[in-house]
């Protein structure tokens, strides 16, 4: 095969190959296909890995209940024990799970993959917190159920977790992910997932009028607080809803800024 020099193509042909346009890219995706994508494959992911360890988050909060059961009989603390015992299954996944996910991504290049999908960070974040939360719902259910029985509280109202698990899944969710992705280390994001969870038990669990004027501060701060005390206070006769919604209200606004700094993390941690 002979090569033909540059000097006897002719200028047209040359000019014609040098004007050749170049090809577009495709049209980003968009923001709720690309949510439901990602979704869809960290459930799938994770479904195998997270099963045994939503096992445990759920024993765990079972063993709490029947711990506090020798301490507290009922009234309003065994209703605080068994609203914080539920949340803290929503803390153990889609806060300290997520953290950990997240400071590994990062750390292992994977955010690089992400990188050059051409979907929007937001749904790379809300896709992956979503799934997580996802895990939450049947062990926040089981232990609502059983604290309930052991504490000989009504079930009427715990239809209201329809509401807790997605608002209070989404500020914890935020708060992992943007842990896990501002932590310089693996490490030191599952160091931080695991205080947070801590936190959440300790803060949650707990009766809040046991508690130090300067600790109950601190409660105050944790953004599961508002969906353990709006499942807390539908345990009695007659709810105040008012409150219900404005602690609802609470999660909602904590999980929108926690999202948003989890997706402005993620940004800054892909083009590093």
């Amino acid at each position: 095969m002979s090569v033909v020099p540059a000097e006897v193509v002719p200028g047209s042909a040359r000019a014609g190959r040098s004007a050749a346009p170049a090809a577009e890219l495709g049209p980003r995706a968009r923001l709720w296909p690309s949510l439901v994508a990602v979704y869809r494959a960290q459930l799938s992911r994770a479904r195998v890995a997270r099963i045994p360890l939503l096992f445990v988050a759920t024993f765990q909060s079972v063993g709490i209940l029947i711990m506090m059961r020798g301490v507290v009989d009922g009234g309003s603390e065994a209703e605080s024990v068994v609203a914080g015992s539920a949340v803290l299954v929503v803390a153990f996944v889609a806060l300290n799970l997520l953290a950990q996910y997240f400071g590994q991504l990062r750390a292992n290049g994977g955010l690089d993959h992400y990188a050059t999908l051409p979907v929007p960070p937001a749904a790379v974040v809300l896709g992956a917190a979503g799934a997580y939360a996802s895990f939450t719902v049947p062990g926040t259910v089981v232990t609502a159920v059983f604290g309930c029985v052991l504490f000989g509280l009504p079930l009427t109202h715990l239809w209201v977790l329809l509401a807790v698990i997605p608002l209070a899944g989404a500020a914890l969710s935020g708060l992992g992910a943007a842990l896990g992705l501002l932590a310089p280390r693996p490490e030191l994001a599952t160091l931080l997932g695991q205080l947070g969870m801590s936190a959440a038990l300790l803060l949650g669990v707990l009766p809040a009028d046991r508690m130090p004027e300067v600790v109950r501060l601190a409660r105050d701060l944790l953004p599961s607080t508002y969906g353990v005390e709006a499942l807390a206070r539908t345990f009695g006769p007659h709810p105040d809803w008012a409150y219900v919604l404005g602690d609802l209200a609470v999660c909602a606004g904590v999980g929108v800024v926690s999202l948003a700094v989890a997706t402005w993390a993620y940004r800054r941690a892909a083009v590093r």
